[in-house]
């Protein structure tokens, strides 16, 4: 089984003559104890192409030292990585290539660099005799791995290279104000920051394996919450640099020669799509290693990614051609779908019980938590395994596969190289439309089920809309962030309702199964009642909020 370990740490390197400088004194270090040598011998392993150096992650075999066995690191934030850990074996381990298969997709990891490291351990310690902090000094020697591009017939054979490096790793709960000034009085002493974000990044770069600068130093990147204001490795970030400028060039060409890139003036529409897009796959493909973690709304965060990139596709026809885009719609929708499963119970099942929490000890007749909970977990068993089967599936490599295409060659269109401002505008105006016509007919529609759909028909284009304002906001700047807010009330007001009618169905379900189970449903019909008047506030609420959403001066506001 694996397990996870945080870690958040700084790195240097200095020159072999550089002494290090006595950290006790500093901030709350009272003591600086040795803590022993140790030689460590690592081999890395990657795809051929490195597809996992690009973003920032290392997987190692390594023996030796405290933790010997299998080490996949996820970059988390700059200076924050989580490691993974599997017991030695001889290949790498199932569990660790489950999480970057999003990467490597089905190409085989392959060893790429091994390292031999003397390393030195000292530990900081607080007055109380409480570790804080650890130094590691190590003495790096690094060559390609035998087989591996670039190595020869025998990497083992080959000088390599050599290095000085120092780690500096929190323990415990540790402050990083301590980091700080750990840095700062290394500095004064001649250490200088690390060149690359990683060991792995360094060996790759001074052994000349490099592809386009994919293993080039790496600030950051996300593996789970993705803020996203991830950091993501800087070659990768080159390498997507010249994708996206070969992108943005053809759009050009298309367009009859217009500049792209320009700044925010002279951007394509081509520009401004593919930025976003560019976003929503980026987000699918670096949240699933968090979804088979399970970690806390990575689920969420990846179905909305999902929901994202597909409405773009439907929005943007002009700049991003359907003929390639509607297919991968198709299997996002499909992927939305599974997502969605436990996601939606854990959301019912949180609205149920927070209902019935508010209802009086005297009006909740029967086990109706309990009956709550049997409903819920019947649903919920099962579907973690289902979810992880659909991963680890052929159509969701197939999809995988057609995400990295996209981002490889993007399908634009010749509208890619026009002026962004006109070309999102009108996409974004032409969801409005869409809304409006819905908006209007649920408004006429007679009350009960035939409103209820068409409520629900105009939430989803509300979500498009807001979607496609969110994407135009680089080309059109403060109109399209407040005609994304205004149009997100309109959708959040119909998704209460929707959440309402979900809730209505399900209630009735458990208030059958209770009286079928001679526990009555009394309890269940109340809360039924007061969600059909939830619906009804929102469905008052909603001529007024869309008169004011509605109005010509918003969509006046958007036009260039």
């Amino acid at each position: 089984m694996a397990d996870t370990v945080r870690e958040i740490e700084r790195k240097y390197e200095a020159d072999n003559d550089t002494q290090l400088p006595d950290l006790a004194g500093i901030g709350p270090v009272a003591a600086v104890a040795e803590a022993g040598t140790e030689d460590l011998d690592a081999l890395y392993y990657d795809t051929t192409g490195l597809s996992l150096a690009a973003d920032g992650i290392t997987l190692r075999r390594r023996t030796g030292g405290r933790d010997a066995g299998w080490h996949l690191k996820l970059p988390v934030a700059p200076g924050v990585r989580d490691e993974v850990r599997a017991p030695l074996s001889d290949v790498p381990p199932p569990e660790l290539t489950a999480l970057v298969r999003s990467r490597a997709l089905d190409q085989e990891l392959v060893p790429v660099v091994r390292l031999r490291t003397r390393r030195t351990v000292r530990v900081l310690r607080d007055a109380a005799g409480t570790p804080l902090a650890e130094v590691a000094e190590d003495a790096v020697h690094a060559w390609p791995a035998a087989g591996a591009v670039g190595a020869g017939e025998s990497g083992a054979g080959r000088a390599g290279a050599r290095w000085r490096e120092i780690e500096v790793e929190l323990l415990g709960e540790g402050d990083t104000g301590l980091l700080d000034e750990i840095g700062r009085a290394l500095a004064a002493a001649g250490v200088r920051p690390a060149s690359a974000a990683s060991k792995l990044a360094r060996a790759l770069a001074e052994t000349g394996q490099g592809r386009d600068g994919a293993a080039a130093p790496h600030t950051a990147g996300p593996d789970g919450r993705r803020a996203d204001g991830s950091g993501k490795a800087a070659a990768k970030a080159k390498s997507r640099a010249k994708s996206k400028g070969k992108a943005a060039a053809k759009g050009a060409a298309k367009g009859k020669g217009k500049a792209a890139g320009a700044g925010k003036k002279g951007q394509t529409a081509g520009d401004v799509v593919l930025r976003y897009a560019h976003e929503q796959v980026r987000a699918i493909i670096e949240l699933e290693p968090a979804v088979r973690r399970d970690l806390p709304d990575a689920v969420h965060q990846m179905r909305v990614a999902t929901r994202r990139l597909r409405s773009a596709f439907r929005s943007y026809t002009k700049v991003l051609d359907r003929a390639v885009t509607r297919p991968i719609g198709v299997e996002l929708k499909w992927l939305a779908a599974e997502l969605g499963v436990e996601r939606d119970r854990e959301v019912l099942t949180g609205r149920l019980q927070e209902a019935l929490a508010g209802v009086p000890g005297t009006l909740r007749l029967g086990p109706v938590d309990a009956r709550l909970r049997i409903w819920s977990e019947r649903r919920r068993a099962g579907a973690r395994d289902q979810l992880l089967a659909v991963l680890d599936g052929p159509r969701h490599l197939s999809l995988l596969k057609s995400l990295h295409a996209f981002l490889e060659e993007p399908p634009l269109r010749k509208a890619a190289g026009r002026p962004a401002a006109e070309v999102v505008a009108g996409a974004v105006l032409k969801d409005y439309r869409r809304l409006a016509r819905r908006t209007e007919a649920a408004l006429a529609a007679p009350a009960g089920r035939e409103r209820d759909e068409a409520l629900h028909g105009a939430r989803k284009a509300a979500k498009r809309t807001r979607y496609a304002a969110e994407a135009a906001r680089p080309a059109l700047g403060r109109p399209a962030k407040k005609f994304a807010k205004r149009t997100k009330r309109v959708q959040q007001l119909l998704g209460d309702h929707q959440d309402s009618v979900v809730a209505r169905a399900t209630l009735r379900e458990l208030a059958t199964q209770a009286q079928r189970a001679g526990e009555g449903g009394f309890t269940f019909g109340l809360l039924y009642g007061r969600e059909e008047a939830l619906a009804a506030d929102r469905e008052r609420a909603l001529p007024d909020l869309w008169r004011k959403v509605s109005r010509r001066k918003h969509r006046a506001a958007l036009r260039p």
